[in-house]
């Protein structure tokens, strides 16, 4: 009887641990289930050029089902983990619950926002984890922008064009850097705003940006940021945003219609609930080969899980480049446990980090070098561009690079999807 392996999550490791199975298992030696929400994986690099319409938002996204062809698919959640009986339930969009029983469990379940008990941050903010929320930041950036080049109020104005990001990891830095160029680049077409009446603030409680790079690639990336006049604030806390009213721990205070919280992220809730070993973090505690502690048929990597860093010691760090090569070593390993071979520890040494700034702007260290401006903007991507899963989508989305650089950024505004059937309703005389 074939073995079955069952992999939650459609991300990173998701993805890639059901791709390195699919090269590594031979016919009838194994059943591979992959459940995520969605039938699609979000390739994460890509949500600041998504965000600043260089890029489609389809092109970002890998289709799991076209990708795993061998592989069966469950679009669901899971609710739970029975490991006496090695079941893992999982709750379908629609229907009743599923228990799809496992000889192998892999949990690849990401992480969501880390949200802090700040007063109006859960009402007044927004995160940059997701497709959707670099999509809407697109849409929310160019409606302040039509907010404040048609009003006469000049404390509406001066809110609308006020733009907060707080946090100063990766993903606040290029999300605040794609967009704000993006800002500035449009400013053609609302000849009744000038450039210098935008404010956008990077808040960051540490007293440095981007803690996973060198610090002189850190400091090259504020100076960047400083130069275009953005207001990098270091050793600084966002204390309250109620009503839309920002303040910080600094003594400012002002009003902003875009707070973006990308200060951390945490695995979600229902790891604490699954009985495994977790750390003060809240990641599933596993070894050096990634099994879970205590459970040999269980595995875990990326964002939810605390791998050991052999390189450099403590925890892999939560970016793409790891969990990729975590999600291949798990599958490989996985393979060799049905084979009763060898298993093999997770062993990665980082071979650069990019970080991108705008069009034509990055800074970046690569095989040891350190590089900025167009080269490491070129590089970057060109990197990026060769890890998305199938070549179907790496030309896409060199497709799109390609013919978006001599024309900027795309200006449309198709906020009124997030409202579909609002014509209809108001032809239906339901809508004021």
């Amino acid at each position: 009887m074939s073995k079955r392996i069952v992999i939650v999550g459609g991300g990173y490791v998701g993805l890639y641990a059901a791709l390195r199975l699919q090269q590594r298992l031979r016919s009838g030696e194994a059943q591979v289930t992959v459940v995520n929400p969605e039938n699609f994986m979000v390739y994460r690099p890509l949500l600041p050029e998504v965000a600043s319409g260089t890029l489609e938002p389809r092109h970002a996204v890998v289709p799991l089902r076209a990708v795993l062809s061998g592989t069966r698919f469950v679009a669901g959640r899971l609710t739970g983990v029975d490991t006496q009986r090695r079941v893992a339930s999982v709750a379908p969009e629609a229907g009743p619950e599923l228990e799809l029983e496992y000889d192998e469990l892999v949990l690849g379940m990401g992480a969501m926002s880390k949200l802090l008990p700040i007063p109006g941050l859960a009402e007044c903010g927004i995160g940059f984890n997701s497709l959707a929320e670099a999509v809407h930041l697109r849409d929310h950036v160019l409606r302040q922008l039509e907010i404040a080049s048609a009003t006469r109020d000049p404390e509406l104005r001066r809110c609308a064009l006020t733009f907060v990001f707080v946090g100063g990891g990766y993903t606040g830095v290029e999300a605040l850097a794609e967009l704000q160029d993006m800002a500035v680049d449009v400013l053609e077409g609302y000849p009744e705003i000038d450039a210098s009446e935008m404010r956008w603030v990077l808040v960051e409680a540490m007293d440095r940006i981007l803690t996973t790079v060198s610090e002189d690639l850190a400091a090259r990336a504020v100076s960047e940021l400083r130069g275009r006049g953005i207001d990098v604030r270091l050793s600084t806390q966002l204390e309250s945003a109620e009503d839309g009213l920002v303040r910080l721990n600094d003594g400012d205070s002002f009003r902003a219609s875009t707070l973006v919280w990308v200060a951390g992220t945490k695995p979600p809730p229902l790891v604490k609930e699954l009985g495994l070993p977790t750390d003060q973090r809240g990641r599933i505690v596993v070894d050096e080969t990634m099994r879970v502690e205590g459970h040999p048929d269980i595995w875990a990597a990326g964002d939810c899980a605390a791998v050991p860093d052999l390189q450099k010691g403590g925890v892999c760090p939560p970016t793409a480049q790891y969990a990729v090569r975590q999600a291949r070593r798990l599958g490989d390993n996985i393979a060799q446990r049905l084979r009763g071979g060898e298993l093999k520890p997770f062993h990665y040494k980082s071979k650069g980090e990019f970080v991108t700034l705008g069009m034509n702007k990055a800074v970046g260290e690569m095989l040891g070098r350190k590089v900025h401006g167009r080269f490491a903007w070129t590089a970057r991507r060109a990197y990026y561009a060769t890890q998305i899963p199938t070549w179907n989508r790496t030309i896409r989305v060199l497709g799109d690079w390609l013919v978006g650089m001599p024309f900027g950024h795309d200006v449309v505004n198709l906020d009124s999807r997030e409202e579909p059937r609002g014509a209809f309703q108001e032809a239906a005389g339901r809508r004021a």
